[in-house]
């Protein structure tokens, strides 16, 4: 906790609340890992901007299951807040992402031409060109070079998140990965109202 302190102060972001935090975690439920399993909270919230956007990196917890088979999951995730409505976008490992998505039913499986993007990434959205104009050439090349993204996009978010949690350490380098992907989206995406 003392880590994630220093971090928000080196940082220059506004807010730290280390506590527990149902109604966080409620606000955001339109986002698929905010709305898993029961149990919902986040904790060490911070809250700032980073290179002029507005930003929340948080740890959330959820469970599963029941009784003996219940299992606790711990997280982080590092959101940025932008002023456009987008549809949702899910990218991530081909089976971790595709076994979530079908529990959930959501949006299509979108296929691209690279094969090797295609095995290594299931893309979902409902919207078949805003995941082309988000999974451009430049996005992928990064991805592929960062496999261990896994980035949801809806309404005002952009977020990665991970389990296990990140240790406090491994926030900031994350947080520049953010910022890239924010930065490999096309211009255009940010000046029409979708």
């Amino acid at each position: 906790m003392l880590d994630l302190q220093i971090l928000a102060q080196r940082l220059g972001f506004d807010d730290f609340n280390p506590n527990r935090d149902e109604t966080f975690v409620q606000g955001w439920g339109f986002l698929s890992r905010l709305s898993q399993g029961s149990n919902r909270y986040a904790f060490n919230i911070l809250r700032g901007s980073y290179q002029g956007q507005a930003l929340f990196i948080f740890d959330y917890h959820f469970e599963t299951g029941s009784g003996k088979n219940r299992q606790d999951h711990v997280g982080t995730m590092l959101m940025l807040i932008v002023k456009e409505v987008f549809p949702q976008v899910l990218i991530g490992h081909e089976n971790l992402l595709r076994e979530m998505m079908m529990t959930f039913g959501i949006g299509d499986e979108i296929k691209f031409e690279s094969v090797e993007f295609s095995k290594a990434f299931c893309v979902r959205c409902k919207d078949k060109k805003f995941s082309y104009d988000v999974c451009n050439a430049q996005m992928m090349e990064f991805l592929l070079a960062n496999r261990d993204l896994q980035i949801e996009i809806q309404g005002p978010i952009i977020s990665i998140a991970f389990e296990p949690q990140l240790p406090a350490e491994k926030i900031e380098f994350n947080l520049q990965r953010l910022a890239q992907i924010r930065s490999l989206l096309p211009d255009y995406l940010f000046n029409q109202n979708i």
